[in-house]
């Protein structure tokens, strides 16, 4: 069976996708790309957690040369994206060519060049002009706080939702019922169940080890159709519940993967 590969990366992502942004969340304008110190990636695994993934983001890209500076935040707008910078443009433009289209977290990056200089660059090779950078950046975040779409979007929906919920007659008191393991909040341990009677130990650690963060996998000695498998975190952990979950791991049953109860 022929392997398939990723659909090849648009190389200008920003036609379809949200605008490109500076490090401080606010557009850049639109212009012809010019290699610079700092990448702009988009299309980041929005499950995985912040510190993870600036984690795998600099281990990923060290080894085309000192990174100065990787940014990420889980805020709204710039969730899904983040900024790693070099120690020159050269560093970045071979890291982008050899790493673009990398599916990390099993979604493919999309990269291209940052727009403007990111703090550590200038605070590294361009230090007489920090202060002057730095209020430059300030001044822009202030007059795009209040214009910000999606944060005007998110300010009127929460309105609206609070103006329903006042108006709306108080709810007649449910039962308490449990709630199906589909539908679990986030954990770092996963429940997995109809595995193959005939399971190792050995086997699930070779599974579940090819996403990072793995910390144990435990079997049941009188229930050998369940086990738990520990990440270091709940974003690694839905990772690989998302990855794995429905896998035949003897070629016939499907296992089924849900985060165990808290």
């Amino acid at each position: 069976m022929a392997t398939s590969q990723a659909a090849p990366v648009d190389p200008h992502p920003m036609q379809d996708v949200t605008p490109t942004l500076a490090e401080n969340g606010t557009p850049q304008p639109e212009s012809e790309e010019v290699v610079s110190e700092t990448l702009y990636i988009q299309n980041l695994n929005e499950k995985v957690k912040i510190d993870v993934l600036k984690a795998s983001l600099r281990g990923l890209f060290k080894s085309y040369g000192e990174v100065l500076d990787v940014v990420a935040h889980s805020n709204l707008r710039m969730r899904g994206q983040a900024f790693v910078s070099f120690a020159s443009p050269e560093i970045a433009q071979k890291a982008m060519k050899e790493v673009r289209g990398f599916p990390l977290y099993s979604k493919p990056m999309q990269i291209t060049f940052a727009r403007t200089r990111s703090d550590a660059v200038v605070k590294r090779l361009d230090t007489t002009n920090l202060e002057q950078h730095t209020s430059k950046r300030a001044e822009q975040k202030r007059r795009t706080r209040y214009s910000n779409p999606l944060k005007q979007k998110f300010k009127a929906k929460r309105m609206a939702a609070e103006i329903d919920g006042a108006a709306a007659a108080p709810a007649a008191r449910r039962p308490n019922v449990q709630m199906p393991d589909e539908y679990l909040p986030p954990n770092k341990i996963l429940f997995l169940q109809n595995l193959p009677e005939s399971v190792t130990k050995d086997q699930l650690m070779a599974l579940f080890s090819q996403y990072p963060n793995l910390h144990e996998v435990r079997l049941i000695p009188t229930k050998k159709d369940i086990a738990f498998v520990e990440y270091m975190d709940e974003g690694s952990a839905g990772v690989a519940k998302d990855a794995l979950h429905n896998y035949k791991l003897d070629g016939e049953n499907k296992i089924k993967i849900t985060f165990a109860r808290k």
